[in-house]
């Protein structure tokens, strides 16, 4: 009988250590779990890696101008995301990118050998093989972020507003006929300094994003005849992010 009993009492022992046991480490993995959230919810960060291709547009054209064949964008970045509120959704974003652009149109734009000053004129009812011009800029977006980020998904909405400057290092205008090519890189009345509002928003990996200048691409002294050359750009694309 009292075998029987010590028995019951040894294994009464055996079963409250090892519930004692289990209620710790089920206790510490809790308690590292709560930390893994504190930490996520602390430090987590966004989309500060982009990359976008856009179909690009000129606007306010002056008379005779028009827009003809593909014109593109390659736009390459890095954005520092910086929350400003508890959830981490609201952030101000500031960063530094690279953008390169096609635009093909029918101004065109030349040198006086003489005087070493630029042409500009409308190819229209010229016949030609191909006339377009290419920018390379770098770039600073300045952003406000919403979206509806957790810690443990990249899946979210997104709406990113704010505005872009950037500075064109480089142009390059090339016209081409039979017979005849001009190239054209340095011209004086560019507006080099460029700053456009932009606007962006999507879902997961696709993002609708849109870029309009707020200067015009060549200064008052850009004209053909009496009017002004002018040209805006604007930019319609989708924006990837990458964390």
């Amino acid at each position: 009988m009292w075998k029987y009993v010590n028995q019951v009492k040894l294994l009464l022992v055996v079963v409250f250590a090892l519930f004692a046991v289990s209620s710790g480490y089920a206790q510490e993995v809790n308690l590292i779990n709560l930390q893994k959230e504190e930490v996520l919810d602390s430090l987590y960060r966004e989309d500060q890696f982009y990359a976008g291709f856009t179909f690009n547009l000129l606007w306010n054209t002056p008379s005779g101008v028009s827009q003809s064949g593909f014109s593109g964008g390659l736009h390459l970045g890095y954005t520092r995301d910086m929350p400003i509120n508890k959830k981490r959704n609201i952030a101000i974003g500031l960063g530094l990118g690279y953008s390169v652009n096609t635009y093909g149109q029918n101004l065109f734009i030349g040198e006086d050998l003489d005087s070493g000053q630029s042409i500009f004129s409308s190819l229209d009812g010229v016949d030609y093989d191909k006339n377009k011009f290419i920018t390379h800029l770098v770039e600073s977006p300045l952003e406000f972020r919403w979206r509806t980020s957790v810690p443990d998904t990249h899946k979210f909405w997104r709406i990113y507003t704010g505005l872009r400057i950037g500075y064109l290092y480089y142009f390059d205008a090339k016209f081409e006929q039979p017979g005849n090519q001009v190239r054209q890189t340095k011209i004086d009345e560019l507006n080099r300094w460029r700053v456009g509002a932009t606007f962006t928003f999507g879902w997961n990996t696709f993002n609708f994003h849109f870029y309009y200048s707020l200067n015009p691409l060549f200064n008052n002294n850009a004209r053909i005849g009496n009017e002004e050359v002018g040209l805006t750009t604007a930019k319609i694309g989708l924006m990837f992010y990458i964390l």
